[in-house]
């Protein structure tokens, strides 16, 4: 720690927690946080190899689905190695370089995983909407050129985050409410004006609510667009084709809204 005045002293570590009062017990706990994750890794790696190797499933919606498999495992490995220091080792420590440069990494794949989201439902709105012309409309490279804006798009509303949190001076607290680097989270812990750091978290936060409404709106569409559908048979058909992506958005917003 720095001495800054007589009164303050800067933090030069921050501290996670998984859940307060249950330290004795956090190699139990890790066993199945560990499975889950477990789980979650095989699970999207199954899914990128099917699609990479299964050439009828070469086609915009499993594209995204990759983008999306991606982000997760991103997303997953960004905070895996903080909770499995604190379960295994009771290493709770981190430096604030070190949780700057994670919490980077979280909110970035987060809002990337948002984005893939949003254009799935895109996606499915243009395959029930106009079948026939999907295919001439979604090429390959229209695709790809898509997820490298929204890749370009998260890093860049991201970007500000490390720096702007470097310039505050932390004192007095260090003790974070996660197990893992959250902008919020370290926002709180300045003992300095925190202005611009707490409108830089409201505009991602911003972006994410937008997007989860233009999904809603996507749907409103597409029940518009079934509507029309003549047989009660074609109307299930063409929904059965979301069911995959509404689980995905839920799993995904409820714990936010939570």
């Amino acid at each position: 720690m720095h001495t800054l005045n007589s009164s303050e002293i800067e933090i030069t570590t921050f501290f996670l927690i998984v859940i307060p009062g249950l330290k004795h017990i956090h190699i139990w706990l890790s066993l199945p946080i560990c499975l889950m994750d477990l789980v979650a890794i095989l699970g999207n790696c199954t899914i990128l190899f099917v699609i990479g190797t299964e050439p009828s499933l070469h086609a915009p919606m499993y594209y995204f689905l990759s983008m999306l498999a991606v982000s997760d495992l991103s997303l997953s490995f960004s905070s895996l190695p903080t909770m499995l220091r604190i379960f295994v080792f009771n290493a709770t420590g981190i430096s604030p370089n070190g949780c700057f440069a994670q919490e980077f990494f979280i909110h970035g794949f987060i809002d990337m995983e948002s984005s893939v989201l949003l254009v799935m439902s895109f996606d499915r709105f243009l395959a029930i909407r106009n079948p026939l012309r999907y295919n001439s409309i979604l090429t390959s490279a229209r695709v790809a050129k898509t997820g490298l804006v929204f890749l370009i798009k998260s890093i860049l509303l991201v970007l500000p985050f490390p720096f702007t949190l470097k310039r505050l001076t932390y004192c007095r607290k260090s003790l974070l409410s996660h197990s893992y680097c959250f902008h919020q989270d370290v926002m709180k812990l300045a003992c300095s004006d925190n202005t611009v750091n707490f409108f830089d978290g409201f505009f991602v936060a911003l972006c994410l609510m937008s997007d989860s409404l233009f999904i809603a709106v996507s749907y409103v569409f597409i029940l518009k667009t079934v509507m029309g559908i003549g047989s009660h048979r074609e109307w299930l058909k063409a929904l059965n084709t979301c069911v995959s992506h509404i689980c995905a958005v839920l799993i995904f917003y409820m714990p936010n809204i939570a």
